[in-house]
């Protein structure tokens, strides 16, 4: 059965109007450039996924409360500020089908204002006067820079194993779903276990996210996607499926086509290592891990009675594996 994003957020849409509202004054600013940037940002949002997680998640340990509306604000402001400087990093034009902030205001702009993201994120993270959210958000903010670091390496000089791939998407991506998700736990619960199933739930459907997000980056097209597509391919950035195939090459073969992927890649050479990574089946494996990953979110919520709220995390991870965008 499809699984919409409507549903998923009909136990919480009071919280999700309230959520905006703590949003939108958490990022205004006294300087008119700031807030015509911010507006412009906002206008390609994304589906707020990573607060929605944080609501949930308070939700099924207890009351939403300011604090896990000031959490879940925090969370989607970091999140942001990630995109817009990845942006600048990647040279990319476009975000969900619109040109991306460094492309309408150029680069030293869209550095500045992804440095605004981040310093509204600090000044957030002291207002929720929490130890322990100050202590995951801290150590989350350092993991999303060492994971995009990390990658940025290995496509410099190689060496991207699976393992390393792992490593990479655990901090990049599944670091701030898990701590999206362990907030949520935390403005509302004293109760550590939560904390961790909720972390560990966030975790996996993180990693799921970010395959997922591979994936599209070779079957995808540029409309659904919203951006280019064979971007990580043309920027040598060694993804799940790719790792997988280069894996089962012959040692020949794999330097043959390690060479394509340092070159200027052309159209065809592109078409030629996509179509080498569905017939070496990169692409079954992804969706296998996928599904694995997403398995094991939805068990570590075994620890939840159930409720409409577990029954939404539950769709949120079938969203996941359903979503083409």
């Amino acid at each position: 059965m499809k699984v919409r994003l409507s549903d998923i957020v009909a136990p919480i849409i009071d919280d999700l109007k309230l959520f905006q509202k703590e949003f939108e004054n958490a990022l205004r600013s006294e300087v008119r450039l700031v807030n015509t940037m911010v507006r412009y940002v906002l206008h390609s949002r994304g589906k707020h996924l990573r607060p929605i997680l944080t609501i949930l998640s308070a939700r099924l340990c207890g009351q939403a409360n300011l604090d896990s509306l000031r959490a879940a604000a925090l969370i989607e402001i970091l999140h942001i500020a990630t995109l817009v400087h990845d942006d600048v990093v990647d040279e990319s034009d476009l975000r969900r089908s619109w040109p991306s902030l460094r492309r309408a205001f150029n680069n030293k702009k869209a550095v500045l204002i992804g440095d605004y993201f981040l310093a509204k994120a600090l000044s957030n993270m002291i207002g929720l006067r929490n130890f322990q959210a100050l202590e995951v958000l801290s150590s989350t903010a350092e993991r999303l820079s060492s994971g995009e670091i990390l990658q940025l390496e290995k496509a410099l000089l190689g060496g991207m194993t699976e393992e390393v791939y792992y490593q990479m998407v655990k901090d990049k991506t599944a670091s701030l779903f898990g701590t999206a998700c362990e907030l949520g736990a935390i403005t509302t619960s004293e109760d550590t276990s939560k904390w961790e199933a909720l972390r560990k739930y966030g975790e996996n459907l993180g990693i799921a996210f970010q395959i997922k997000d591979d994936l599209f980056d070779l079957v995808g097209d540029r409309k659904s996607v919203g951006k280019p597509v064979t971007f990580d391919v043309k920027k040598n950035v060694r993804t799940l499926p790719l790792i997988y195939v280069l894996k089962q090459l012959e040692p020949k073969e794999r330097r043959q086509y390690l060479r394509i992927l340092k070159s200027h890649t052309s159209r065809g050479k592109i078409a030629r290592v996509r179509g080498a990574i569905q017939e070496g089946g990169g692409i079954d494996y992804a969706q296998e891990r996928i599904q694995h990953y997403s398995d094991v979110a939805i068990a570590t919520l075994e620890l939840f009675p159930d409720s409409e709220y577990k029954t939404a995390l539950i769709n949120v991870v079938s969203f996941n594996a359903q979503r083409s965008s």
